[in-house]
């Protein structure tokens, strides 16, 4: 039988139960739901890691009208009683705020306003119903019409919900997606107050005075103080990534992933899967982000001898995360960053309530966030009130250690007669030069000690790549691998090849330069440059322990 296609992108349930996409069931979530009753119910976890699909999924199961055998062979339908008595039972309005952006406020209103116009329009078979009054009509009629202003907005999902009840004699499921995007958006734009009061009257009039709702389910990120958009709802549950409740169904746990990968015979990429992105506890249960091992399968599955990628981080939105790491820059603050770039921990209390206008009033409320958003994760539960932070996997470090080097170039641009010496010490062979700029800018600019080789590679690339005149590729395929640094300056014709090694002893590190060399030479990483006509190229090998360097140095045939 084929393998089924990998959903990658893909969130809605339906379609990927429809098309054959595969599946990883989390339709007990469902159960726990009904179980665990809350009349309105919060889920924050990081990006990506599948609350829109499951969103879809509780809309695709309670949704009167839905085709129920698209839940065949699935978790869910063991619970026979739970699926007669609430399984296509509900209406249900759905909305996701994801999309809630804007440069000022205007915009982002607009982009709302149009959210609610499309779930309006796919109900608009309510204008129809002889159930409902045209006086009644009116409210959903200016929806349509687009005429709304902000309060009609307001009272949007109270609105539908309202009419809805009318039509089916059953009270609604409200799902709302996302609900802290227009938050985020609006604080890093700079209209936050506008955006807040909108928000808050919109969730005050569908969570706390709406008679017409059953339950309601919400997904975000962060979980945004009750006193700034939830005032006065008593009725709210929330479930954070600390709690243990539904620990498992935000996710991909090692057994979904092991799975997974057997599927599409890839068991040998377990161990390379599990570096890159497991780590986050998430309760009692450690899980994996879904959205990288999906696009790490879909890769390899092209081409079997593509490496782990950073996924996640290029679409979580990590702009207020790079913000506020950039605010670490000085003091405790950047040393306790470097530790964890070492792969050490660090003991914070945790504020799982700040509102976004708070994040700034203290440089200790950045732990918060970035154990919130999934930038660090706890290593157990916490005990006596402090939390064991981590960074959770290699994937994530890149991050960091892109900052870290930001703070280098930083340092190093002001450095400008030194700099213009080690660019020729490079381009001269003259290892002595290097080794002594290296070990001293080592020393000045980072405080830890447990570094590794995928740090001294940014370090070195983040240096070499402040010469103008020189064009710096980073695992270039060249000849029968990937080199780690491939430099050309193309005026005078003369490239270099370097390869980075790191060791765990200073007694191995002239042994360690001798195997660079010997894998340059091996392995033929020159050959581009030779295919570029370099008229002049030498390699080099860098070994690192600590704070300590060797560089060796060979001018080979051009």
């Amino acid at each position: 039988m084929e393998n089924r296609k990998l959903p990658v992108g893909i969130d809605s349930f339906e379609k990927l139960r429809k098309e054959n996409f595969y599946y990883v069931d989390k339709t007990e979530l469902i159960a726990e739901l009904m179980r665990n009753w809350g009349e309105v119910n919060l889920f924050t976890r990081p990006r990506r890691f599948g609350k829109t699909l499951n969103m879809s999924m509780l809309k695709s199961f309670f949704e009167i009208g839905g085709d129920k055998s698209i839940f065949d062979g699935l978790a869910i339908r063991r619970e026979e009683e739970l699926c007669e008595a609430y399984m296509g039972k509900f209406p249900v309005v759905f909305i996701s705020l994801k999309g809630v952006d804007g440069l000022t406020f205007e915009d982002a209103y607009e982009r709302l306003r149009r959210i609610i116009f499309e779930e309006a329009s796919r109900l608009q078979y309510l204008m129809e119903s002889p159930r409902i009054s045209e006086t009644d009509r009116a409210p959903l009629k200016v929806l349509l019409q687009r005429k709304d202003d902000a309060s009609d907005t307001a009272m949007s999902l109270k609105t539908l919900c309202a009419l809805l009840e009318k039509h089916y004699g059953q009270k609604a499921i409200l799902l709302i997606d996302e609900y802290d995007v227009p938050l985020d958006k609006a604080y890093a734009h700079g209209y936050y107050d506008r955006m807040i009061d909108l928000i808050r009257a919109m969730f005050s009039a569908a969570l706390k005075t709406n008679d017409s709702l059953f339950f309601a389910v919400m997904t975000g990120c962060l979980r945004v103080s009750k006193e700034s958009i939830f005032t006065g709802l008593n009725n709210l549950k929330v479930h954070s990534i600390s709690d243990v409740k539904y620990d498992e169904y935000f996710g991909f746990t090692d057994m979904e992933v092991r799975k997974m990968l057997s599927e599409y015979d890839l068991e040998a990429h377990s161990a390379e899967a599990r570096e890159w992105y497991d780590g986050y506890l998430f309760g009692e249960q450690n899980v994996y982000c879904p959205w990288d091992v999906i696009n790490y399968c879909d890769d390899l599955r092209s081409d079997p001898q593509a490496e782990p990628k950073a996924y996640w981080l290029n679409t979580s939105g990590n702009a207020m995360v790079r913000s506020l790491i950039q605010k670490a820059k000085t003091g405790t603050a950047r040393m306790e960053i470097e530790e964890l770039i070492a792969g050490k921990t660090i003991l914070k209390t945790l504020n799982e309530q700040l509102t976004h206008n708070e994040i700034d009033d203290s440089i200790e409320n950045v732990w918060s966030l970035l154990y919130m958003t999934g930038y660090l994760t706890i290593t157990e539960r916490p005990s006596g009130g402090k939390y064991a932070l981590r960074i959770p996997n290699r994937e994530v470090r890149q991050i960091y250690t892109q900052q870290v080097l930001s703070w280098f170039r930083e340092s190093v641009r002001k450095d400008t007669d030194k700099l213009t010496a080690l660019y020729t010490a490079f381009e001269a062979g003259d290892t002595e030069t290097i080794a002594n700029y290296l070990n001293r800018q080592l020393i000045t600019t980072v405080s830890f000690h447990d570094a590794r080789e995928s740090f001294y590679h940014g370090f070195l690339l983040a240096l070499l790549s402040t010469c103008a005149n020189w064009r710096v590729s980073s695992n270039m395929e060249t000849g029968k691998g990937r080199s780690d640094v491939i430099v050309e300056r193309k005026d005078r014709k003369i490239g270099f090849v370097v390869e980075v090694k790191d060791v765990k002893d200073e007694a191995k590190l002239d042994a360690a330069c001798e195997a660079g060399m010997k894998q340059i030479k091996d392995r033929d990483y020159t050959a581009i440059l030779r295919r570029y006509r370099m008229k002049e190229i030498w390699i080099y090998a860098i070994a690192f322990w600590n704070k300590e360097y060797r560089v060796a140095a060979k001018r080979v045939t051009a």
